[in-house]
């Protein structure tokens, strides 16, 4: 019990809402060129959406798709063109929402289940970065929002919650991004690929993510080995590491540079992104704070009475037990 509900301040929680929010905006931004091109239907679209749809039914008729609300919209004389629009529309305004804190759990739903609907509607083009994002917007709408950041806490004065609540949900993201590496790690390691540099040379020689002249790479193509076996390891070795407090920085500071160069040399931007807001989120903000969590806590009442808000609406009625 200690384990699942240890008591945490909301800063992880801010951080994991301001990220994301920030994350669903520039995905939104990004495809509003391609938006129509990627997810109409037959005879307009890159490819069908309905064909994608009907693999993702594949796994589940229950999976949410963009084909819900078409229909929907068909029943309310809507055409699909209008409905694609008013969903990229819905879905940009529900990151700004998100990025400040306004109506953060009705925000936090209609981002996770549009996103979803996009993701699933376009899987053949999804990859990494819209899993994580569904898993990130997922944890985010059932956390205990709002966050003392937020713009509904300051402007409507909601009550913040328990802070064991606040640990579990925390615990949860931090359990599900050590399976996630170690599994990621474990994979790369069966094979040999990783440890003779050939399977980064593919990655980056790859359109379009050849991004790097293949000059480059072949002048530095001795390195290649050496990095590919310094990711399985970082990856194998996050679940262990990142609790130990004297390595926690060193890894978290490593796995971000690992996220910021494939976002860069790679062209993965929202990848790349997203993987830096979970873990920091997970494991960055307040895991190395020099006071106790009972500190802020305290602070935080204290702050609360001052604003004239109860210390029950600060951080929860329930007491910490050491």
């Amino acid at each position: 019990m200690g384990f699942l509900f240890p008591p945490e301040t909301d800063k992880w929680l801010g951080a994991l809402r301001i990220g994301l929010g920030l994350q669903v905006a520039v995905y939104a931004l990004f495809l509003r060129s391609d938006w129509h091109y990627l997810f109409a239907s037959t005879g307009r679209g890159l490819v069908s959406r309905k064909l994608g749809e009907a693999i993702t039914s594949f796994d589940s008729p229950l999976i949410p798709k963009l084909g819900w609300l078409v229909a929907l919209g068909g029943y309310a004389h809507i055409g699909e063109d209008a409905v694609l629009s008013i969903a990229w529309a819905c879905l940009l305004c529900t990151g700004l929402l998100l990025f400040l804190g306004l109506f953060s759990r009705p925000a936090a739903i209609i981002a996770w289940f549009l996103h979803l609907c996009a993701a699933e509607s376009g899987g053949l083009f999804a990859y990494g970065a819209d899993s994580f994002m569904t898993t990130g917007l997922f944890y985010l709408m059932l956390s205990p929002l709002p966050d003392r950041y937020s713009f509904d806490h300051w402007l409507l004065k909601v009550e913040l919650r328990d802070p064991q609540l606040l640990g579990f949900w925390r615990r949860v993201l931090q359990v599900q991004m050590c399976f996630v590496y170690f599994i990621g790690g474990l994979a790369k390691c069966l094979g040999n690929g990783w440890w003779d540099g050939s399977n980064l040379w593919r990655s980056l020689t790859r359109p379009p993510f050849n991004l790097i002249s293949p000059d480059i790479l072949v002048r530095f193509k001795y390195a290649l080995p050496i990095l590919g076996i310094s990711i399985c390891l970082l990856e194998l070795g996050y679940p262990f590491f990142i609790w130990i407090r004297k390595t926690r920085l060193f890894w978290l500071v490593c796995i971000l540079a690992m996220h910021a160069v494939i976002g860069l040399a790679m062209g993965m931007y929202l990848f790349a992104l997203v993987m830096i807001v979970l873990n920091l989120a997970a494991f960055g903000i307040g895991m190395s704070r020099e006071r106790p969590v009972t500190a802020e806590v305290a602070v935080g009442r204290s702050t609360a009475k001052r604003t004239g808000i109860s210390g029950r609406s600060a951080l929860g009625a329930s007491p910490l037990r050491g």
